[in-house]
């Protein structure tokens, strides 16, 4: 991650934004299998709950149509056996004998049972004929279109009451209940409408039987799938920590042969293209201390031109392999890469903590010498710095590497670029921090320098 930061510009008057940048592949982390369970066994009980949600709505709603049915089944059965039987043509004129004969029935034989809240018997004109209660016969209501219809086309129809009319002013004391309506007829043939009013406990009841059955199974399915399937995600873990670690042990051989191949050409060069320059400049050296003229001009030219030359090929022996890091430290590797920008015209400085550098381990001082060799490039091709300081400390939270120029310092939009194409520069040292879990920031602003700060924790 890149981090933008105060730090000690020659200028710090300028706004510091935070960005992320783009890692590389090898930057993941290691496969954390407490994560991926805790995850695999999050997903599970979402799953539940999601299923339990849904569950509750399906099973609501199976319950209430059976419990419909069931009040209408058993509402159909009473006005064939007990109501029809019991009316009388004198109930559409509400005669008060035929009431009390009726009532008596429905005591009896209907109002026995706690299921049933209410009984009514309509006339076509919404006139209540009867009721249990007492005060609600003889009065005039208007009839639902559902209601009016089932007088002309005879049906049985079921549903939650809406007990917000005012034909219901007594059933609200009682909750939700169920309403059944159906025809029937007087001996003489006259239709009327007859009501009941259940409980809605028998919805509620069949709610939690089905619920039982329905949860129960689907509960136990999803259990016997974390179980069986735990075996499986154990094996792919497994699998995939050892493929990491084939791929981290190949990654790793590819990155050892790499720097063998790179020591053995730095060997190479120092042994035999650079020793033969060394004694190609002596000699030219010496061959123009005996010569006269435009000829001794000539070899003293050729002599400079090559002692440029070994000495440009020593500094490109320091880039491809700091000898120094493995035999005199990681000081000295960085005064030698402090040494060839100061032979491009740079005044560099070099200030290392031995106390960081002795708890660092190999790997770090490799880390800390490649991102210092990236920042110095990045200063000679980009920078057009006259300073450098390189300054690597021991901190209460870790080893703290600061490399900081006075050079034209980075624009905006190349700093929100660091993981886009083109900027490999920034992409490379975003990478190498998160390979080795360092804090990486930088502070800059154009024309006012740039810093650098990496820190490992320790």
């Amino acid at each position: 991650m890149i981090d933008i930061m105060s730090a000690d510009l020659p200028v710090t008057d300028v706004p510091y934004r935070t960005l992320v940048a783009g890692t590389s592949a090898s930057s993941d982390g290691p496969i954390n299998v407490r994560r991926i369970v805790i995850r695999v066994v999050g997903a599970a009980l979402g799953v539940m709950l999601l299923v339990g949600a849904v569950g509750i709505v399906v099973v609501q709603r199976m319950a209430e149509r059976e419990a419909l049915n069931d009040a209408s089944q058993l509402t159909d059965l009473l006005a064939r056996t007990v109501i029809m039987p019991a009316l009388e043509d004198s109930l559409l004129d509400r005669d008060a004998g035929a009431v009390q004969r009726l009532d008596s029935v429905v005591r009896q034989r209907v109002l026995t049972s706690d299921m049933f809240v209410r009984v009514k018997i309509w006339s076509p004109d919404g006139v209540v004929l009867y009721s249990d209660e007492p005060e609600l016969i003889g009065q005039q209501f208007t009839l639902g279109a559902k209601q009016r219809a089932v007088l002309t086309v005879p049906a049985t129809v079921a549903e939650v009451s809406d007990l917000t009319g005012d034909e219901n002013a007594f059933e609200r004391s009682q909750g939700q209940l169920v309403e059944v309506y159906r025809p029937v007829w007087t001996p003489a043939g006259s239709p009327v409408l007859f009501e009941t009013y259940t409980t809605y406990a028998s919805v509620t009841a069949r709610t939690g039987n089905l619920w039982r059955g329905f949860g129960g199974t689907i509960i136990s399915s999803l259990l016997l799938f974390v179980v069986l399937i735990t075996p499986l995600l154990w094996t792919l873990i497994d699998r995939l920590r050892r493929g990491r670690e084939a791929r981290e042990l190949l990654l790793q051989r590819a990155l050892d042969a790499s720097l063998e191949e790179r020591q053995r050409i730095a060997a190479d060069l120092h042994d035999g293209v650079v020793q033969e320059l060394v004694a190609a400049s002596l000699l030219v050296a010496g061959a123009r201390a005996s010569a006269e003229g435009a000829a001794a001009d000539q070899l003293a030219t050729a002599a400079g031109a090559v002692r440029s030359s070994v000495s440009s090929l020593r500094t490109l022996l320091v880039d491809i392999y700091p000898p120094n890091l493995e035999s005199a430290g990681l000081a000295a590797a960085l005064d030698d890469l402090a040494a060839t920008v100061r032979g491009r015209g740079l005044q560099a400085t070099v200030t290392v903590d031995p106390d960081a550098t002795g708890i660092l381990t190999t790997e770090q001082q490799r880390f800390i010498y490649r991102t210092t060799q990236e920042c110095l490039r990045n200063i000679v091709k980009h920078a057009d710095a006259e300073t450098v300081d390189v300054t690597l400390t021991r901190q209460a939270s870790g080893v703290v590497l600061e490399i900081v120029d006075d050079g034209v310092g980075m624009s905006d939009d190349i700093v929100d670029g660091a993981s886009e194409p083109g900027h490999f520069g920034l992409r490379l040292l975003a990478d190498l921090a998160s390979e080795h879990h360092a804090i990486l920031s930088v502070a800059t602003a154009e024309g006012q320098g740039t810093a650098w700060r990496v820190e490992i924790p320790t």
